[in-house]
C-alpha cells in the first residue's frame, strides 16, 4: 500500500494533523482498534486557552511551576501563543464549549492561578475528538484504516523513514509506504496495571523508536492522576476530573479530615494521597463533593455522577473512594518545535512525542491544546516540503519479515523494554522532587 502521508493514531493530535495536510495529498490514518478508541476521547476536564495578554505571565508561570521548571520555555510560549487560534478553529469545526451569558465559560483546575479552561460538561475530549473525526471523514483525501497495528518503521539506506510495517486485522503482515510518517499513538498506559488509559495504548511507537536508535526525551516523567475511582474490577481506571477539585471538592482521610491542598500540582497531591493511604492502612482515600452545588454536579459533571452511581456511590450524599493511577506520559520521542524526530521524514505528535512543553509534570488541561498546536506545526512543515517528492518504486526489499514471526513475543519485549527504561529513570528523578513535594504539602490546609 502506498500513500503520501501515513498517520498512526486517530486521537486529537492525529486528526488535527490530518486536517492540516494539503488536500491534494493522500493521507492514510491507521488505528489499533476503532477510530473512537483513543485516549483523547477520555479527557474530561477541558482545554486551556490564554484569556488575554494580561493572562500570559500567569499561564506561563503556572505551566513552568507544575513542570518543576524543567519545561522547554520556547515550547511553552508556542503553545500558549497558539491557543486562541486553536480554540477558534475548534469552534469552527463545531465544538460546543460551555457558555455563560453568551460568552465562553471558564473553569479552574489544580495549579492554575485563575480559571482559563474551556469545557463541555465533563466530556471535553469526546466533544473535541468526535467533531474532528467527523471533519476528517468529510475529506476525500483522508482514509482511516481500523484494527491495524504498526509493528515497525521502514527505514531506507539513507536512514530515512519510508513508512511502516503493520499487522493487519487478519493477522497478516503488510507495509504502508509513505513520503512522510506521523506518529500520534498516544502514551504508555497499557504497560501499567493501573492506568486511566485504554489498555491497547502501550508505547508501541516509543519501543520501535528505541529499536532504531531514535532520540528520546524525559523518559522518567510519568504523571500519576491523584483521583481515579477506586474499584477492584480489572481494566482501565475511571478518572475523576481535576475540575471537580477546582470547583470545590475536597480530599478526606478515613477520619473524615482534610490532609492536603487539593489544588497543588498533580504529582504533589498524588504523593500526599499515597502517604495518607500508608498512614491509614487503606487502599484508597475519599473525595467529597459536599462543597459543590447539586446543580453544578448534575450539569458540569453528569458523566462522573453517573459512573459513581454505577459503582454504588451517590456523590451528592457521600464521599467516593479514590486512588492515584498512571495517567499521562510527559516523555517520549524527542521532537523539535515542528514535531520532527531525529529520523528524516518521521514526525511525532501528542503524547507519543516530547518537545519539553510539560517539563517533569503536566499542568492540568494542557494536553489537548499541546497535541493540536504541534500537530498543526508538523502538518505545515510537511506541506512545505512534500511537493515534488516521489515514492521509491518498492520499499518491500527494505523489510526483514523474519523479525515478525513471533509477534506476541515482539510486543511483550517492546512493552518490557519501555517500562524498564521509564522506571529506571523515574527512580533517579524521584528523590530530586520528594523534598519539593514535602515542602508543598506542609503548607497549611484551609478548612
Amino acid at each position: 500500500m502506498k500513500t503520501d502521508v501515513v498517520i498512526v493514531g486517530t486521537g486529537a493530535a492525529g486528526l488535527f494533523a490530518a486536517l492540516h495536510m494539503p488536500s491534494h495529498k493522500k493521507v492514510l490514518m491507521i488505528t489499533k482498534k476503532t477510530a473512537e478508541e483513543s485516549d483523547s476521547y477520555l479527557a474530561q476536564g477541558g482545554i486551556c486557552m490564554l484569556r488575554n495578554e494580561d493572562d500570559y505571565d500567569g499561564y506561563f508561570n503556572d505551566t513552568m511551576k507544575a513542570g518543576h521548571y524543567k519545561n522547554d520555555k520556547k515550547s511553552v510560549d508556542i503553545m500558549i501563543r497558539s491557543s486562541q487560534e486553536i480554540i477558534s478553529e475548534l469552534i469552527e469545526y463545531g465544538v460546543d464549549f460551555e457558555h455563560h451569558h453568551g460568552h465562553l465559560a471558564y473553569t479552574k483546575e489544580g495549579a492554575h492561578g485563575r480559571p482559563r479552561i474551556l469545557f463541555h460538561e465533563d466530556q471535553t475530549g469526546k466533544e473535541i475528538t468526535s467533531k474532528l473525526l467527523r471533519r476528517v471523514k468529510e475529506r476525500d483525501n483522508i482514509i482511516i484504516l481500523e484494527n491495524t497495528t504498526m509493528i515497525d518503521f521502514i527505514v531506507n539506506e539513507n536512514k530515512a523513514c519510508e513508512g511502516i510495517v503493520v499487522e493487519n486485522s487478519d493477522g497478516s503482515i503488510g507495509i504502508i509506504q509513505a513520503l512522510y510518517t506521523v506518529l500520534a499513538c498516544g502514551g504508555v498506559g497499557g504497560i501499567y496495571r493501573n492506568s486511566t488509559n485504554f489498555r491497547h495504548i502501550c508505547a508501541d511507537a516509543i519501543a520501535i523508536a528505541m529499536n532504531h536508535g531514535i532520540e528520546l526525551r524525559d523518559m522518567g516523567c510519568v504523571q500519576i492522576h491523584p483521583t481515579t475511582l477506586y474499584s477492584e474490577k480489572p481494566g482501565r481506571r475511571f478518572l475523576i476530573s481535576e475540575s471537580v477539585r477546582g470547583e470545590g471538592a475536597i480530599l478526606l482521610n478515613k477520619e473524615g479530615k482534610r490532609f492536603v491542598n487539593e489544588l497543588l500540582p498533580r504529582d504533589v497531591v498524588a504523593n500526599a494521597i499515597w502517604a495518607e493511604m500508608e498512614k491509614d492502612k487503606t487502599p484508597y482515600e475519599w473525595l467529597s463533593f459536599e462543597k459543590i452545588p447539586e446543580k453544578k454536579i448534575r450539569t458540569h459533571f453528569p458523566n462522573i455522577y453517573r459512573k459513581c452511581l454505577e459503582e454504588g456511590y451517590d456523590c451528592l450524599k457521600e464521599p467516593v473512594p479514590i486512588v492515584p493511577a498512571q495517567h499521562y506520559f510527559m516523555g517520549g520521542i524527542k521532537v523539535g518545535y515542528s514535531s520532527k524526530t531525529s529520523m528524516e521524514r518521521l514526525y511525532a505528535v501528542g503524547e507519543t512525542s516530547c518537545n519539553g512543553v510539560h517539563g517533569a509534570n503536566r499542568l492540568a488541561s494542557n494536553s489537548l491544546l499541546e497535541s493540536m498546536v504541534f500537530a498543526q506545526k508538523a502538518a505545515c512543515e510537511i506541506a512545505v516540503n512534500i511537493d515534488g517528492m516521489e515514492l521509491s518504486p518498492d520499499a518491500g526489499f527494505l523489510v526483514d519479515y523474519s523479525k515478525y514471526n513471533d509477534l506476541t513475543k515482539l510486543k511483550k519485549d517492546n512493552k518490557e523494554k519501555v517500562l524498564k527504561m521509564i522506571e529506571t529513570l523515574k527512580a533517579e528523578m524521584q528523590s530530586e522532587f520528594e523534598k519539593e513535594s514535602n515542602e508543598m504539602t506542609s503548607d497549611e490546609v484551609e478548612e
